[in-house]
């Protein structure tokens, strides 16, 4: 059964590389931006409220995340396997992902750091042509990453979860590498 968490700055090649995966292995991906994403399009109620934070490059507040975590791993396509991207972002909220896991017998999960440099996530990001991607909100977004969720590498690192993979090559070379580490 193959659980996997996504690490990595933003940019780095998590949503593209863990939805070729997840379609590799016939398993979810789930990724909070996304679900963010749509609930602010669609100016739901928890939409509006994650709107403020990602238009100044700020963490959507963890409850927000959770709870949409929660609920979407208690989903029936999720008892088979899934690929988290997004979430956990920080120490606290991996903790929340533990005691959860735990709670509904899905543990067993792997943890994929998908490291590049910040220039290279820049140039990604500033291509991308998304209207919240200005070259100083992605610093920014760089900056929160860099304090907030990097200590999430030493956490999985210290359960001797984390599987680290150089985001900063070909989007083929990134997925072949990774069905490799997932397949040993």
């Amino acid at each position: 059964m193959t659980r996997l968490i996504f690490l990595g700055p933003p940019g780095a090649g998590k949503g593209t590389q863990a939805q070729a995966l997840a379609e590799h292995l016939h398993i979810p991906h789930i990724s909070t931006g996304e679900i963010l994403r749509q609930a602010m399009k669609e100016q739901t109620p928890l939409g509006i409220k994650a709107q403020s934070y990602v238009n100044s490059g700020e963490l959507v507040p963890d409850q927000l995340v959770q709870d949409l975590v929660q609920e979407r791993l208690s989903q029936q396509d999720a008892e088979s396997g899934w690929i988290l991207d997004g979430f956990p972002r920080k120490v606290t909220q991996a903790v929340f992902l533990e005691e959860l896991l735990e709670k509904i017998h899905q543990g067993g999960e792997r943890v994929v750091n998908l490291d590049a440099p910040d220039e290279v996530v820049v140039t990604r990001l500033l291509a991308r042509g998304r209207k919240d991607d200005t070259e100083e909100v992605i610093r920014r977004r760089l900056e929160v990453y860099r304090t907030e969720t990097a200590p999430l590498i030493d956490h999985y690192r210290d359960r001797q979860k984390l599987l680290t993979i150089n985001g900063d090559q070909s989007q083929e070379e990134v997925t072949t590498e990774l069905q490799k580490l997932i397949a040993s």
